[in-house]
């Protein structure tokens, strides 16, 4: 296959891969189409085996290998979908595995990628020194390196998923794709745009890693910074994939990491499926550039579900803070036994419920006969929040809400 990816490359791929991932469903979301004042739908990538759409890529590549390139083996650098894409396919193609993560690597990636056979080597501190043991590696072993998006066999793999969209036949005329390397930016655009140049391909980065789109605009790459969407938090795009989403896409979007917070939380109360901060991406570009899609047909790629569960648990008490559902209350009362059920048991009579109980009498600023008590309470919303504090300063208990964090 020469260094670029056609159609024709996509459909081959998808051959290929018949009976080998999952066809992942399309579905319309009447709630969030509401919301966003668009016709939306989901592609649900998170709903492949490994939770990713890195899988597709993965095999394909494989499945290119010679039978000498196979009995050597594979080595790959990744510290989330694609050790595991990669892990999981050459397990199925008997092709030994080495996958190189950084140190500081989750447990549970380092499990799961384990758990498909493949030989982890936990190197260096972040990407670039993992990148540089693994290179080190693959000359001693005479290794095939898997490249995580710069590849055209993986980017035809990565097509797939656009190929599937239009053979579903649904009614779009917008996909929203998040970008980090931009191998399925590229496979999805080239396998659009063949058949559907009046479809718009939009890519989607977070602003704390925009390569793909400053790669475009011809701008100095200055990506860096800890962000929720790590599936994307890549510095430099491939030579590959920029030279065809420079040549195909129509623009690309930034958006900022509240949003993507956000899009992660509506879509397990709304859609009640887990997405990474990745996969939350295009809803976030939706929220963010709502004047953008207003009236369109839009697809979203949900690209990915592996998210830490208990980063997972952060997001959605941080959501409940921000929308008020989850409040901080600081009350006075007298410092007597049984002060505190009293004031339980106001605060249970107003239908809000306690989550937490900060009780310190020695060092707030208060009377020695007095003392503070800080609450996390849940409510209803911020309007409930009040009528609490309304009973409890009616029952003689001095009350007020203290700031909430906020990710506005």
């Amino acid at each position: 296959m020469e260094m670029t990816v056609s159609y024709h490359d996509i459909v081959r791929a998808s051959g290929l891969l018949e009976g080998i991932v999952s066809k992942t469903p399309l579905v319309k979301s009447q709630t969030l189409s509401n919301i966003c004042e668009a016709e939306v739908h989901l592609k649900l990538e998170n709903l492949q085996y490994t939770a990713s759409f890195k899988e597709r890529g993965a095999y394909i590549k494989l499945a290119s290998l010679t039978p000498e390139e196979r009995a050597k083996g594979v080595i790959a650098v990744s510290a989330g979908n694609h050790a595991q894409g990669v892990a999981y396919n050459a397990k199925r193609l008997g092709i030994p595995a080495t996958i190189v993560m950084p140190k500081n690597t989750p447990f549970t990636k380092v499990r799961h990628t384990r758990s498909h056979g493949a030989e982890v080597v936990l190197k260096g501190s972040v990407f670039a020194e993992s990148l540089e043991a693994a290179s080190k590696i693959q000359e001693e072993r005479g290794l095939t390196f898997v490249h995580p998006f710069d590849d055209p066999h993986i980017i035809a793999g990565q097509g797939t998923v656009g190929l599937e969209i239009l053979n579903d036949g649904a009614d779009i005329d917008t996909i929203i794709v998040p970008i980090g390397g931009g191998g399925l930016a590229a496979g999805i655009v080239t396998a659009i745009k063949a058949r559907r140049p009046d479809i718009e391909v939009i890519g989607v980065e977070t602003k704390l890693y925009p390569s793909m789109y400053e790669g475009i605009k011809g701008l100095p790459l200055s990506g860096g910074g800890v962000t929720i969407a790590e599936g994307i938090a890549v510095k430099q795009p491939g030579g590959l994939t920029l030279e065809i989403c420079k040549e195909k896409l129509d623009d690309v979007l930034l958006v900022e990491e509240s949003s993507i917070e956000r899009a992660i939380q509506m879509l397990i109360e709304i859609e009640k499926t887990v997405v990474e901060g990745a996969g939350a991406a295009p809803l976030a570009a939706l929220l963010d550039h709502h004047d953008r899609f207003k009236g369109k047909k839009v697809c979203m790629i949900v690209s990915g579900g592996n998210i830490d569960t208990r980063l997972l648990a952060q997001v959605l008490m941080r959501g409940m803070a921000r929308e008020g559902r989850l409040v901080r209350v600081r009350i006075e009362i007298p410092d007597v036994p049984g002060a505190l059920a009293t004031i339980s048991a106001l605060i249970g009579d107003a239908e809000a419920n306690i989550i937490e109980v900060y009780h310190q009498r020695h060092f707030y600023d208060v009377p020695a006969k007095q003392t503070d008590v800080d609450m996390v309470l849940e409510v209803r919303d911020t309007s409930h929040a009040e009528q609490v504090i309304t009973k409890l300063t009616g029952a003689g208990f001095g009350s007020r809400l203290l700031g909430n964090t906020s990710l506005d």
